[in-house]
């Protein structure tokens, strides 16, 4: 019986060991991370970004259509009137200086068609230069062209450019008179400024 009671004692003596050790808390103790452990474990930080700015190409303006330097046909037409208004210029016999009536004939208008003119650089004008039937053929060509360069001067001294006017003699080819008067022959004795033919 009595070791029965001594045996009872440490049976109830071993359970409450167990118990005791069943609920004690397991404390871990804290040991360092290794730095290769801290490395892992740290969070790594977000990088930064920053916006990409795309270069900005300004727009580049519509090409604008270069200014013609030929006029239009409504600007063609306005030089054939002022050339109409433009009278021949007159010259004495076997003479090629401008007379007073001959500066005034080529006045007029010509400020405007100079006005005109320096916007179309690649306009032209002819001058022609004509003599009356005397003389030689040869002679009067000859005189026809100083009396066009006389009247290209005069022209080019009012701010016609001197690129845009061409000068041609027909001597006595092309009489707007036929008689054999003075007063016919006078008539030829002269210049005439047309559109020198040209394309575009």
């Amino acid at each position: 019986m009595h070791y029965t009671y001594e045996k009872a004692l440490i049976a109830i003596a071993g359970v409450g060991l167990l118990t005791s050790a069943c609920t004690r808390k397991i404390v871990h103790a804290n040991t360092p991370a290794t730095p290769s452990e801290a490395a892992a474990t740290r969070e790594t930080p977000k990088p930064v970004v920053t916006p990409v700015r795309t270069a900005t190409t300004e727009a580049t303006p519509a090409s604008t259509t270069p200014k013609s330097t030929y006029p239009d046909a409504k600007t063609r037409a306005r030089i054939d009137v002022l050339l109409g208004k433009i009278e021949d210029a007159y010259f004495d016999y076997d003479r090629a200086s401008l007379r007073p009536d001959a500066m005034k004939a080529l006045q007029g208008d010509s400020a405007e068609l100079r006005d005109i003119l320096k916007d179309y650089p690649n306009y032209r004008l002819m001058i022609e230069g004509h003599a009356d039937e005397r003389g030689s053929a040869e002679y009067n060509v000859a005189l026809g062209d100083r009396r066009a360069g006389a009247a290209k001067s005069y022209l080019v001294g009012v701010g016609i450019p001197a690129t845009q006017l061409d000068v041609m003699s027909y001597g006595k080819e092309k009489p707007v008179c036929q008689d054999h008067t003075e007063n016919c022959w006078q008539k030829n004795r002269r210049i005439h400024i047309v559109a020198a033919s040209q394309t575009q």
